[in-house]
């Protein structure tokens, strides 16, 4: 099994004049790029390797219907009980917004009205109960609602019952996707420790790298003994430049080259500003990069940590080496 780049395989037909399109027409296109030897690696994927990046893909789209589902249900939250929905941090009184108690204040109270006209010592044997007494100060938490509740804005009574209907079936879809999430992590820890654990060890060694970006770049990736040095594997992820460069002129923005695959190009750059905020080394690169240019700052420093990242992961899983600080890549 070989990995084309359709793009390749698109500019390659389009040096052909006046070709159409059809099933025909596209198959003898690919067949004539492998047989004037455009393709420069061996296949590597075996079946365990296609198993580990479906699941992990999948784990990817179940993530990010989780974000979407929360999004979509604190703006319904901010319509109903606004105050709340704007508590940050210390400032509000759950420490999951999305757990138990969050959603039976959320759901079996109508309207903020109904929490503001609650005494605090009701509030207090609600929040009590429905944390079952995992909260610390619930007296202070049954304040803080009260306060919220008082703040909030007012909506006509027609409005609370459909508000508070969609706020229930949000958090039904959140368990839900959570549930599912567990189920999906177990599988991808079994496919990950049945496949090559040694791979994966080095990968985690990395600080700032937990199983979630091992499991995905070691999905993505492969075999790093398919790609003959690391800058391969950038061009892999898309995760390179164009010079745009024409007599005295040379262009200061370069966009990225975002061709390849951009699974492995999520992992790494999502992996690369978890490394930044462990590693010191790569800190100071990120700050320096960051202060190179005065656009799109965080982005190409977070970019260009990445492309660092790279170097290093080629490196550590070459030699089948565990991370050191000592160790220089």
């Amino acid at each position: 099994m070989y990995c084309l780049n359709p793009k390749e395989v698109t500019n390659y037909k389009d040096s052909f004049n006046s070709l159409d399109k059809n099933d025909g027409i596209d198959s003898f296109d690919i067949a004539d790029f492998t047989r004037v030897g455009r393709i420069h690696i061996e296949p590597w994927r075996g079946s365990q390797s296609l198993a580990l990046q479906t699941l992990t893909r999948h784990r990817l789209h179940i993530v990010e219907c989780l974000t979407r589902e929360k999004a979509y249900m604190l703006s319904n939250v901010f319509l109903k009980f606004s105050e709340f929905a704007l508590l940050q941090g210390d400032e509000h009184p759950f420490s999951n917004k999305y757990g138990a108690t969050a959603s039976s204040i959320l759901t079996e109270f109508l309207s903020s009205e109904d929490i503001a006209n609650s005494s605090i010592e009701n509030l207090d044997d609600f929040v009590n109960e429905k944390s079952r007494k995992r909260i610390s100060n619930p007296q202070m938490a049954a304040k803080i609602l009260q306060q919220a509740a008082r703040n909030s804005y007012r909506h006509d009574k027609c409005l609370y019952e459909p508000l508070t209907t969609f706020i229930a079936c949000s958090f039904n879809c959140i368990q839900a996707f959570e549930k599912e999430l567990k189920v999906i992590n177990k599988a991808i820890e079994k496919s990950v420790m049945g496949m090559n654990p040694v791979k994966y060890q080095v990968l985690m060694s990395i600080p700032g790298f937990g199983p979630v970006y091992s499991r995905g770049i070691l999905a993505e990736l492969g075999s790093v003994h398919a790609f003959p040095n690391n800058n391969a594997i950038a061009k892999y992820a898309g995760i390179v430049w164009k010079e745009n460069q024409s007599g005295g002129f040379k262009a200061e923005n370069t966009p990225m080259n975002k061709t390849g695959n951009r699974y492995l190009r999520y992992y790494l750059i999502e992996a690369a500003g978890s490394v930044v905020n462990h590693i010191p080394e790569y800190q100071e690169f990120y700050q320096k990069k960051f202060d190179e240019v005065t656009t799109h700052q965080h982005k190409r420093a977070l970019a260009l940590s990445s492309r660092k990242l790279i170097r290093m992961i080629f490196g550590l899983l070459a030699k089948n080496q565990l991370y050191s600080s000592n160790r220089v890549d």
